[in-house]
């Protein structure tokens, strides 16, 4: 009987402590500010697991795609997967920028007449399709101006190339591969950031 009554007493006491000291201090306390976690809900829209890039069956997929379509490139000059898509760009929006790009690639050049030319092609088109499904909820912030305006310059250039501006496309699929993985995982930069001759 004698310990009830201590534990209740000692009970009673952390109960006052409590209701005096730590809930003040809790209700006291700042708040983080508005919109702080939308922006890292935001962030982690934008982001991929590194896991997807480290698959060697696909990324050896990727890229020998690119290196049978490069074999028959002539055109040397041009480039539409390079530093110049980040021009005007804010590093937090290189992933919905690579995202928009993959979106296309995918769209207007892998699952057109590329499936039947190329071996691999649309494994390729359904594992960039599946990663750009896991950035569905990835979006811009800021203006999108600029964004639009450098995928606008890629598809004119693509399209200003004709056929060979899709087999440019699947050429530059490694590089694509690459600046995917660098602007949308956590990881340490590589690839994307190179300059590719």
């Amino acid at each position: 009987m004698a310990s009830l009554q201590t534990l209740t007493k000692s009970f009673s006491g952390w109960v006052i402590f409590c209701c005096c000291c730590c809930l003040p201090l809790l209700l006291t306390s700042p708040l983080p500010p508005k919109g702080a976690g939308v922006a890292s809900t935001s962030h982690q829209a934008c982001r991929l697991r590194k896991t997807n890039f480290q698959q060697h069956y696909i990324r050896n997929r990727t890229y020998t795609l690119a290196k049978m379509a490069r074999a028959s490139d002539q055109d040397t000059d041009n480039r539409l997967i390079g530093q110049q898509l980040y021009i005007n760009i804010k590093e937090n929006n290189r992933c919905y920028m690579m995202k928009r790009i993959v979106e296309i690639i995918v769209k207007d050049v892998l699952l057109t007449e590329a499936r039947e030319k190329y071996p691999y092609a649309e494994e390729v088109a359904q594992f960039l399709a599946s990663l750009t499904s896991e950035l569905s909820r990835c979006k811009f912030s800021g203006n999108r101006e600029h964004i639009e305006k450098n995928l606008e310059e890629m598809k004119s250039k693509m399209k200003q190339l004709g056929e060979n501006g899709k087999n440019k496309a699947i050429g530059e699929l490694d590089l694509l591969f690459d600046y995917l993985e660098n602007a949308c995982t956590d990881a340490p930069k590589k690839g994307g950031n190179k300059k590719k001759n």
